[in-house]
């Protein structure tokens, strides 16, 4: 069992916490941890590119000139895709890239991509409690060099929805703020380090020692916003 350093907001150390193996130090799955992360990327295709074809164009169906004796070629209207100002000839057309990923496979991406994290050195801090009064960028800063995670493409884990922890930190570049109940393998396997609070942590262990599916594994974490 890995052992990590839980801190509080303000650097000091707070003891520690050991990480559940059945999420941390799991068997990974690098097919799990691809399709979930493909899906990820798939579903932010908008797929809304449309081009239109000669019978959506508006132009005129009269015949340009007579069929014969003008010694041109035969044209039967304006909107034809030979024409410039015609229709497009095979055209992208408005599609859905909607990906939906199976429950158990999300549940195997997401604890392979933190057992992979938990692997690297320095990849994972634990805060005793993210707590804001009122959105404080600077707050939010101290709190990441406090945990060695200043310059560093971050993702924090909250316990729940925290609005003013999120406020605080949608100035910052490359930090990103969720709850985990709506964590991804995308998001993980992004990030550079992981600041994730004490309660989760707890959490996770209690449901791992009851044998029941996390609220983050339960929800569809396969779409983003």
């Amino acid at each position: 069992m890995k052992q990590i350093t839980v801190f509080k907001a303000n650097g000091e150390k707070a003891g520690e916490i050991t990480l559940p193996e059945k999420y941390f130090e799991a068997q990974t799955s690098e097919g799990a941890v691809y399709y979930a992360v493909n899906a990820v990327m798939t579903n932010r295709r908008q797929g809304n590119a449309a081009t239109k074809g000669r019978s959506q164009v508006n132009a005129s169906t009269r015949k340009p000139w007579r069929q014969k004796g003008t010694g041109r070629a035969r044209a039967g209207m304006r909107s034809s895709p030979i024409w410039r100002g015609g229709g497009t000839l095979f055209g992208p057309q408005p599609k859905d890239y909607d990906v939906r990923v199976p429950k158990k496979v999300r549940q195997i991406a997401l604890r392979s991509a933190l057992t992979a994290k938990a692997a690297e050195q320095d990849s994972i801090g634990v805060v005793e409690s993210l707590d804001f009064t009122e959105p404080k960028t600077r707050q939010m800063v101290e709190i990441l060099e406090n945990v060695n995670a200043g310059s560093r493409r971050v993702l924090v884990l909250t316990e729940g929805y925290k609005p003013l922890v999120w406020k605080s930190a949608r100035n910052i570049p490359f930090v990103q703020v969720k709850p985990f109940a709506e964590c991804n393998a995308h998001d993980v396997m992004l990030a550079e380090k992981l600041i994730i609070e004490k309660n989760v942590i707890e959490q996770l262990e209690q449901k791992s020692n009851e044998g029941s599916i996390p609220d983050s594994e339960a929800a569809p974490a396969d779409r983003e916003e």
